[in-house]
């Protein structure tokens, strides 16, 4: 049994516990307290008592504590990796490589939060100085996912800190416990700085997101969860940081290497199972190579090992619940019955008697205007639509509501340019897909949201800025009251 980590100690809930199920087995691994308004409300007052000291406290202090972090984090790797790969079902290479990720985003952060406050401005009259200052905004209510738990974590929490706020996280009932096993790499920090909460969306995020005592809302979630959280956080006028969902074109134009492509659009669509906010959901290819691509992905689909995500052998895990299994081959059967064609996969694997594993699917003779291609198919579907060039393809990549990231595999730059510059999408990944960078702002447009992490744009967006204005001579300004005299001159 976990506890929730609020005020720097060890906290257990008055409500009732939910069951952390692992994906791949179905057995039930461990519970963690459904928490409450109540619980909500004492982090919350526990952040906000920690924010009037953690605010003040200088950059270079503030680097050494994120630096700390990083480190607990690589000293706790396999423990955390074995945690993310038991309750999430992500292949152990793959969550061994998210700790290591979510360590150097702490790095990053610990060192560009010192690099600057705010910038000197021209004056407008002589003997005055300009400037602004970039403040914390309190207290953040951050709500993590459960598919990268504690990528998606860092993303938010490392900027927050270095910004000078205090953080209450909210992890997914899903995937709580590599998050409760970072109370102790939180440990170092004054006690409220970072406050865990476990529970159900529905009763304690959304107890987090009204709080009066909350100042900025950080969600990666999707699009109805994100519309919802806007719309309450709307009424207080609240800060709202949103990265919501995604469904990333993939143009593989008819001069692409069919050996790397292959091994490239099969990683991008099937990495965790599908489940990546990022990954490749709809795949445009050049007729002049359509063939003999599809032939060489259904080759290698098949060749990949579902499996256990503690097997070292193993490619592709479990989704993470029935409800989600169920959704995506409802998305398939339906594509079917709409006439797209199963090339291999399209089913629950047999080969497990436990476990929600669904087989890697390779669909052909897909049309834009099905559900499976306008919405977030949120699984390891691989879908090919054939188009005739540039501007086919990116004319199909553009009829999507979403506008996370977009994908293209050619050496053409006159190919690659259009596309980038005609695309609508947050990161333009040319040859080498779903590669993040701490230095490289992430999010989306349209219905993805419109925030930024990374970079110094995800600084900025747990700081506001404020301008200071400054004369240092003392005098009655000419224009100031009497107007007589003023308008004399």
């Amino acid at each position: 049994m976990k506890h929730q980590w609020i005020g720097g100690r060890e906290v257990q809930s008055r409500g009732q516990t939910i069951e952390v199920i692992n994906p791949a087995t179905e057995d039930i691994i461990d519970e963690v307290p459904r928490g409450t308004i109540d619980d909500a409300d004492h982090a919350v007052s526990a952040a906000r008592q920690a924010f009037q000291k953690w605010r003040w406290i200088p950059g270079a202090e503030k680097a050494q504590a994120l630096h700390r972090i990083a480190s607990n984090l690589r000293g706790h790797q396999k423990e955390l990796a074995t945690l993310m790969t038991l309750e999430g079902g992500k292949p152990f290479c793959e969550n061994r490589d998210e700790v290591e990720w979510s360590a150097g985003c702490f790095d990053y952060y610990a060192e560009i939060g010192r690099n600057s406050r705010g910038t000197s401005l021209p004056p407008v009259f002589e003997h005055q100085v300009n400037f602004t200052i970039k403040e914390p905004y309190g207290v953040v209510a951050a709500i993590i996912p459960w598919n990268y738990p504690l990528l998606l974590l860092s993303w938010k929490v490392a900027p927050a800190l270095a910004a000078g706020n205090t953080v209450v996280i909210k992890p997914s009932e899903e995937t709580p416990l590599a998050t409760l096993a970072l109370a102790g790499v939180f440990a170092e920090l004054p006690p409220g700085v970072v406050n865990i909460v476990t529970g159900f969306g529905e009763e304690v995020g959304e107890a987090l997101v009204r709080h009066k005592g909350t100042d900025l809302v950080a969600l990666t979630g999707s699009v109805e969860t994100g519309k919802r959280v806007a719309q309450i956080c709307a009424a207080e006028i609240k800060k709202t940081h949103l990265e919501l969902g995604g469904n990333d074109p993939f143009i593989v134009c008819s001069d692409a290497d069919l050996e790397v492509v292959t091994r490239a659009a099969c990683w991008a669509a099937y990495l965790n199972a599908g489940q990546v906010c990022t990954g490749a959901k709809r795949f445009y290819v050049f007729e002049a190579i359509a063939d003999d691509f599809t032939d060489r992905v259904v080759r290698f689909t098949r060749s990949l090992k579902l499996g256990d995500g503690m097997d070292p052998n193993t490619d592709i895990g479990p989704a993470i619940n029935l409800t989600q299994l169920q959704d995506v081959h409802s998305r398939v059967e339906e594509a079917v019955r709409d006439g797209a064609r199963v090339l291999t996969g399209g089913s629950r694997s047999t080969i497990f008697k436990k476990g929600f594993f669904y087989e890697p699917t390779v669909m052909v003779d897909v049309r834009q205007e099905m559900r499976l291609v306008q919405t977030e198919t949120f699984g390891p579907v691989l879908p090919i639509m054939r188009v005739r060039d540039i501007d086919h393809a990116i004319e199909l990549a553009n009829n999507s509501t979403y506008g996370l990231g977009a994908n293209i595999y050619t050496n053409n730059m006159e190919w690659a340019m259009k596309a980038m510059e005609r695309i609508t999408a947050g990161t333009f990944w040319i040859n080498d897909p779903l590669t993040d960078n701490d230095a490289g702002p992430f999010g989306g447009m349209r219905q993805t949201g419109h925030s930024r992490e990374l970079g110094e744009e995800g600084l900025d967006e747990f700081r506001e800025t404020k301008h200071v204005h400054l004369d240092y001579k003392q005098e009655i300004k000419p224009y100031w009251y009497p107007y007589s005299e003023y308008n004399k001159k």
